[in-house]
């Protein structure tokens, strides 16, 4: 064997032992702050920055900061003459120990429960009627619609004709043809919470509706065809395809049908400003009661701070109790 035979040999097997050790990876390099700086700039993040400093400064000055001041002012006597008594919690104290709450509670409660229960099914039910139709829907749409442009004082004072609790009321009259009434409505009550979900549930069925309309247009139309072909109906269709396809957007509106009827002010503030004997007095207007009739406003933004925590609360369990169903 020759000199250059082993060379060679010893050169090959010291190559194969190269190749057969893996080689040390290299460490990462190190990406300092002004490594991520400058990244951040050459990605336009600064033109995102000064694109979105407006919008935080105006939200922040018109949706944050009254929550700050309310806060705050819930702590305090305000005085518009002089500065400001901080009370610390004798606000709250005034406000949950005062005798009107259980029963506004109750009116809000009972107000919200017959929005819920009569209110939120009734869009649901119209947009798939409408989502059904072939060639008069747009025309249903608009008449549908209609009522959510009226402006909410016409509705109210438009309902309180048709609540004319004499025989010559609208209802009044409709329901004498049958022997039926004549019935106070907003004078009675017991009928009056009942009075004002139906006028709501009427201004506001159309916003909704709209809505849930637009969700169904977005459904596979290949399901319904298929659906179609294996005998199903529009309740199984509606139930199994419908309903299944556009849930996300059920559960929000719930969720805002919830906030929104624990909210109401305009229907018992114009119709009855909370008579007759507080049967219709809710929380919002017991709020503006405070502040603008009696001048406390201290007590009207602790009762606004307590209201909003438990409309947080009950979001907060929603969203946990249907978040399955929300995917």
């Amino acid at each position: 064997m020759t000199n250059n035979t082993i060379t060679t040999a010893v050169r090959a097997s010291a190559e194969a032992r190269t190749a057969e050790v893996p080689r040390p990876s290299r460490p990462p390099r190190s990406r300092g702050p002004l490594h991520r700086l400058r990244r951040w700039w050459i990605m336009g993040g600064f033109s995102t920055l000064m694109i979105a400093v407006p919008m935080i400064f105006i939200f922040g000055y018109f949706a944050w900061w009254p929550i700050i001041s309310g806060l705050t002012m819930a702590f305090q006597r305000p005085d518009f003459l002089g500065p400001d008594e901080f009370v610390g919690w004798s606000n709250f104290e005034y406000v949950l120990t005062d005798p009107l709450l259980p029963k506004v509670i109750g009116n809000t409660l009972m107000f919200a429960g017959l929005s819920i229960l009569f209110g939120f099914p009734l869009p649901l039910l119209m947009a798939t009627f409408m989502a059904e139709l072939r060639g008069s829907r747009r025309l249903y749409s608009v008449l549908a619609y209609l009522p959510v442009l009226i402006p909410p004082v016409v509705v109210v004072l438009l309902w309180q004709f048709f609540y004319n609790p004499g025989a010559s009321g609208f209802f009044n009259e409709i329901l004498g043809v049958f022997g039926i009434g004549p019935f106070g409505w907003l004078n009675s009550s017991d009928m009056v919470i009942p009075s004002m979900v139906l006028a709501a549930t009427w201004a506001g069925a159309g916003s909704a509706m709209i809505i849930y309309l637009a969700a169904m247009t977005s459904v596979s139309r290949d399901l319904y065809e298929a659906a179609e072909l294996d005998g199903a109906g529009i309740v199984s269709r509606t139930w199994h395809i419908t309903f299944p396809q556009i849930r996300g957007v059920i559960l929000i509106l719930l969720l805002l049908s919830i906030i929104g009827s624990m909210q109401v002010f305009t229907e018992p503030f114009i119709f009855t400003k909370g008579g007759p004997d507080n049967a219709s007095m809710t929380i919002l207007l017991m709020i503006y009661n405070y502040a603008f009739i009696g001048a406390d406003f201290g007590a009207a933004t602790a009762l606004s701070v307590l209201l909003g925590l438990v409309l947080c609360v009950v979001s907060v369990i929603y969203f946990y109790a249907t978040r399955r169903y929300s995917k």
